[in-house]
């Protein structure tokens, strides 16, 4: 099972990262678990200084932004 870390206070913009993590992963039928790091220790704990960011497996894969589907699917992956 992989797990996924959606980092940020909870914006519009850590919501959407979320449902296109959450939808992406099961359109690939990937086992996962998502958390979502809401304290803003431990987001900094990451290194992450801009959010939305998005972890894999403990690894931050994109910071700042929410990317496109298909750069989801290779971060996924």
């Amino acid at each position: 099972m992989k797990k996924f870390q959606i980092l940020g206070p909870g914006c519009p913009k850590c919501k959407k990262l979320a449902e296109l993590t959450e939808t992406i992963a099961n359109d690939l039928g990937i086992e996962y678990e998502i958390e979502k790091v809401t304290d803003i220790n431990e987001i900094m704990k990451f290194g992450v200084m801009m959010t939305p960011a998005l972890a894999v497996e403990g690894r931050v894969k994109v910071v700042g932004k929410v990317p496109s589907p298909d750069e989801i699917k290779k971060m996924l992956a």
